[in-house]
């Protein structure tokens, strides 16, 4: 779904005033380096005095930590969370005893640096509200991550008032419906002016989210290019993730993860962890779902089918990452904007051949060239498993791949440049392992599978019943 086909927006006017003129809510706004924007909102519609207890901004950071705590980022998770705990807390404190029986009370936090007059800053932020959804109820909590791509500090002050209003409105209103919470988070603005790459929905309101799924929501709606979680199922903010990480991705389908998946990421990590750049940094192994593969030729994403996955790659002990970047050079360049630390991807020979199909490319004026320019310019490696034609006997590497005759210059350039490394330390054994025979397997009740896939993800997959098994 595109945020533009949407046949119903509501504006910021509207929204600020419904809360207000709504005696149910009744909180706190605190907000950190961008200017009060959005209680602001609500100050100008009118009938503030039902809704705001208090408005504050500590901007000073003495005067910040003194409030909050000592915090080593300003802008930071852990920040906003501090900033809600601690206003949420207040309001019980002094409130619940006088109109706690019939207010639903809620705590608003910011913390975010804009433009700078110099200019060249990364301008980003954090943003919550933990909220009652009815007096005397637990709590409950959304936090976003917000990036403001306008140009000018005014005009992101503006974008981050509107989506601050969206939040507050979306979480009294929607929060009994999550995902069209997460579709008007936009309302009144556009993708080219705010990304969210984060959404995290905490407590009772939300006892059945998944965040995962949110985060698919994220980038399927195309609030955001790319979404990351860990193992445990935790959405992560990737800027602080991927910050001063070298990072090693293998994108593929995982359905399931087979023994070819993992054996092609440990095979290229040995040689990436020896590139001289590499050597004692912190590497940051990933799994890469791309949103073209998770339709599959579809118009929307099987839950089911994409939690499955998840949970079988994090049985594997993996970051995940899921993303709208089908060309290898947009991945290239999202990744190269938060980290400047070396980068590798890890493919097997048919993605490699793929990669030189210049069809892929009539988008770009330069085409293939330009392509190759902006996946390569950063010295990026490729890290190329080879594979093994079962029906001719014979094994295909990087070093004997045949492109089109046109082309075969420029791949042998590329080689020649170290931009291709063989993974020839692979285990000869796993070569004849297919995700799609792995999948007959299990429909077939054909035990071998279970020799094809890691442990962890062969015992899950019996335990949970994934890809029709039955026992």
């Amino acid at each position: 779904m595109n945020l533009n086909d949407r046949e119903e927006v509501l504006d910021t006017h509207f929204k600020a005033l419904k809360v207000n003129l709504d005696p149910r809510w009744y909180g706190t706004f605190a907000e950190i380096g961008a200017g009060q924007e959005v209680v602001r909102w609500f100050f100008r519609v009118g009938g503030a005095a039902g809704t705001v207890a208090k408005s504050m901004s500590a901007y000073d950071m003495v005067v910040s930590d003194a409030i909050y705590g000592g915090s080593e980022r300003y802008v930071s998770k852990g920040r906003v969370q501090a900033m809600l705990d601690l206003e949420f807390g207040l309001n019980l404190e002094r409130l619940s005893e006088k109109r706690g029986d019939t207010t639903a009370f809620f705590a608003f936090a910011d913390t975010v640096v804009a433009r700078s007059f110099k200019g060249g800053n990364e301008c980003h932020g954090w943003m919550g509200v933990k909220f009652q959804s009815r007096p005397n109820d637990e709590p409950s909590q959304i936090l976003i991550h917000v990036r403001m791509l306008d140009t000018e500090a005014a005009l992101q002050q503006e974008a981050l008032g509107v989506v601050g209003v969206n939040l507050l409105y979306g979480a009294f209103f929607l929060h009994h419906e999550p995902e069209k919470l997460v579709e008007s988070l936009l309302d009144q603005l556009t993708t080219g002016r705010i990304e969210i790459d984060v959404i995290e929905f905490r407590g009772i309101e939300f006892r059945a989210v998944d965040n995962r799924l949110i985060a698919l929501k994220l980038v399927q709606l195309g609030l955001s290019g790319a979404a990351m979680f860990d193992p445990s199922g935790q959405v992560l903010q990737p800027s602080e993730v991927l910050y001063k990480k070298a990072v090693l991705v293998e994108r593929g389908s995982f359905r399931p993860p087979t023994n070819v998946n993992v054996d092609m990421l440990q095979c290229a990590l040995e040689k990436f962890s020896k590139e001289p750049q590499v050597v004692g940094k912190t590497i940051l192994p990933i799994y890469e779902l791309t949103m073209r593969n998770l339709l599959a030729g579809g118009d929307d994403v099987d839950r089911r089918d994409f939690l499955a996955r998840a949970d079988l790659l994090a049985a594997c002990g993996m970051t995940v990452l899921i993303s709208d970047y089908f060309e290898y050079y947009r991945l290239a360049a999202y990744l190269a904007w938060r980290t400047k630390e070396r980068i590798g991807i890890v493919m097997g020979v048919p993605s490699m051949m793929e990669l030189f199909e210049e069809k892929y490319y009539t988008q770009l004026p330069g085409g293939i060239l330009e392509s190759f320019g902006r996946l390569f310019k950063n010295e990026l490696k490729l890290y190329v498993y080879p594979l093994f034609d079962q029906m001719a006997g014979k094994l295909t590497t990087v070093e004997d791949l045949l492109v089109a005759p046109e082309l075969r210059k420029l791949y042998g350039y590329l080689q020649d440049r170290g931009s291709f490394v063989a993974l020839d330390n692979y285990k000869e054994e796993y070569l004849k392992i297919f995700s799609r025979d792995v999948l007959k397997k299990i429909a077939n009740g054909d035990d071998e599978w279970e020799t094809m896939v890691p442990v962890e993800v062969a015992a899950m997959i019996k335990r949970r019943g994934f890809f029709s098994y039955k026992p």
